[in-house]
């Protein structure tokens, strides 16, 4: 999105963890959260793997949790990673019900919070991935509510965000975030678990942005030691920009003398991958074509489905493969 000449990115597009129990991931997510689980198909650069996107009814960007099925030891908390993805709600009574479904789904959770002024619920999946459900009041796009849920629609998921990072020290997280990728700070507050810390703001969407879906929380931790990633970690997270807008990020990275991947095409969106100063994964990703552009919408997530170029290898892709259901 392109305002007074300057490139905004739109949002969280998608966010990728990391699962070494994948089954058991499938069941959580689908079973236990409700989310619809919209393509089914392989870690592109490691074809061994699984990679799920659980998402909305249509897998509309900014809805999309995904998982990458590696047999990785338990993540070792700290700094320099993702430490919580938002999931959105949509109201208080949507809070009560899913505390409820937690205690009788014997889900480890927290008590609802007032967190930088939006209602929280802090909870963990089976292998400790830190989520947290958050009443964004009906901002957003508007959801595609799946019918086959065992959540009843007004309390599913809506999307993603806000997504919490840690950091040791803000400035240099700073520094990219808003002279190269153009984020505004807007506010800050106490850090929930040690208020002598500060979690800082950064809005997406240009002037009059941001929105628990077009927001990116920086904690500043310098206590913390770096994280070593693994399974109930976070891979990356990624930013949403109009498919207009793809070449003129890719090119603004390269005027930037920011290192990064370079244009990948990944089918379902295209991509462009470069980390921030800690080594966190950002991705900017494209909101097209979207996952109907090689499935019925009706069918989504329900058979493999790999991109043009891993066809060719489709049998012993597959054979590696584990079943899910």
């Amino acid at each position: 999105m392109i305002q007074n000449g300057r490139m905004d990115l739109l949002g969280i597009h998608h966010l990728t963890a990391i699962s070494a129990k994948i089954r058991e991931n499938h069941r959580f997510y689908t079973q236990v959260l409700g989310m619809r689980l919209v393509k089914r198909s392989v870690n592109q650069d490691d074809v061994r793997a699984y990679h799920l996107f659980y998402a909305d009814a249509k897998g509309s960007p900014g809805t999309d949790l995904t998982f990458f099925d590696w047999p990785a030891p338990r993540e070792q908390r700290g700094a320099h990673s993702i430490v919580r993805t938002g999931l959105r709600v949509n109201g208080a009574a949507a809070l009560t019900w899913w505390t409820a479904r937690f205690e009788e789904l014997h889900v480890p959770h927290g008590v609802v919070a007032e967190r930088d002024g939006r209602l929280t619920l802090d909870f963990e999946d089976p292998e400790g991935q830190r989520l947290a459900l958050v009443d964004d009041g009906g901002a957003g796009d508007p959801p595609a509510t799946w019918p086959q849920s065992p959540v009843p629609a007004a309390q599913q998921i809506r999307g993603l965000g806000p997504i919490t990072m840690s950091v040791p020290m803000l400035e240099p997280t700073d520094v990219l975030l808003t002279r190269v990728l153009n984020m505004q700070q807007a506010r800050d507050y106490p850090h929930p678990e040690n208020p002598a810390n500060r979690v800082h703001v950064f809005a997406m969407g240009g002037d009059g942005g941001g929105g628990a879906h077009a927001e990116l929380h920086v904690a500043v931790q310098p206590e913390l030691r770096p994280a070593q990633q693994g399974a109930g970690g976070v891979h990356h997270v990624a930013f949403r920009t109009p498919d207009a807008d793809y070449d003129g990020w890719a090119g603004r990275l390269t005027e930037q003398h920011i290192p990064n991947s370079g244009k990948v095409d990944r089918y379902w969106f295209r991509s462009l991958y470069l980390r921030e100063p800690n080594g966190v994964l950002f991705e900017i990703a494209t909101e097209g074509p979207g996952f109907a552009v090689d499935e019925d919408a009706a069918t989504l997530g329900e058979k493999i489905v790999l991109p043009p170029f891993l066809e060719g290898q489709r049998a012993d892709i597959v054979a590696n493969l584990l079943p899910l259901d």
